[in-house]
């Protein structure tokens, strides 16, 4: 009887454990469609007319209900985001994996300090490494903008592609490196041909990560960004700061779909490597 009840009290807490998950992002869904301009939490009716407004097209709402935002405004920050994803992607891919596969081949004496001083940036709060690169900028003279932002991303979605390269580069095995040097491979060619292919999918899942991260930060970008350059994150902070409008979870769902969308090709991508 006991166990019975167990059982049952274990899955009540499975169903309110994914709940409490999965609810707010339905409801976001569900009311992103939502006709009513003023109160999201009473439904008025179905309408598309929130996703028209994004891309500029022509829609039912009154002018009372429109953003000031326009159109122009939203892709700017939208374009800015992809810019500073991809500079961020690539630049954090190339020196985490570096910095995995250096402290794996060549270990030395002060490693592990070493590593910890990779995974800081990763621990600190985002509040504070905000504040610090801020000052170091200021301190340094340098206007703040994209360059900026793709900079100070870097220094922390570097320590994520490291962790995720290091883990898979732990469970390699290096008697294939080996026997290819006993074959009389030179080291290019069993990077190449070796430890590239097997190491590859630790490298697209830290870039991934590094991507959606940094499509997803606010607080350190908020601080680094200066006055003229926005991001989506930023564009959508700004918004609601005068309250929840439909456009908000229109626009949430737009990047919900994104990430989706990234992550299935990741693992997508991943499989076909096998």
């Amino acid at each position: 009887m006991f166990r019975h009840l167990g059982m049952k009290a274990l899955l009540a807490f499975t169903l309110l454990f994914f709940a409490f998950i999965y609810v707010p992002i339905a409801l976001i869904v569900v009311y992103s469609f939502n006709a009513d301009p003023v109160n999201m939490m009473r439904w008025s009716g179905f309408t598309l007319d929130w996703y028209r407004q994004i891309f500029g097209l022509r829609n039912a709402a009154s002018e009372a209900a429109l953003y000031i935002e326009t159109t122009e405004q939203l892709l700017a920050a939208v374009k800015n985001s992809f810019i500073v994803a991809f500079s961020t992607t690539a630049l954090s891919t190339v020196l985490g994996t570096s910095a995995a596969m250096a402290l794996y081949r060549h270990p030395f004496a002060g490693q592990r300090f070493y590593r910890v001083l990779l995974f800081v940036p990763m621990l600190m709060p985002d509040i504070v490494l905000g504040i610090a690169l801020l000052i170091f900028f200021v301190g340094a003279g340098a206007q703040l903008g994209l360059g900026t932002i793709i900079t100070g991303q870097t220094t922390f979605l570097t320590s994520y592609v490291f962790i995720v390269v290091s883990a898979r580069l732990a469970g390699m095995d290096r008697s294939l490196e080996q026997a290819s040097a006993d074959l009389g491979a030179s080291e290019w060619t069993t990077f190449r041909r070796i430890l590239l292919p097997q190491l590859m999918p630790g490298i697209l899942g830290g870039a991934l990560l590094a991507f959606i991260i940094s499509m997803d930060d606010l607080v350190i970008t908020y601080f680094i960004s200066g006055t003229n350059t926005q991001t989506l994150p930023i564009y959508i902070f700004g918004m609601l700061r005068r309250g929840i409008k439909p456009e908000v979870n229109a626009l949430a769902v737009m990047m919900l779909v994104f990430s989706f969308a990234i992550a299935f090709a990741g693992l997508y991508l991943r499989n076909r490597k096998r």
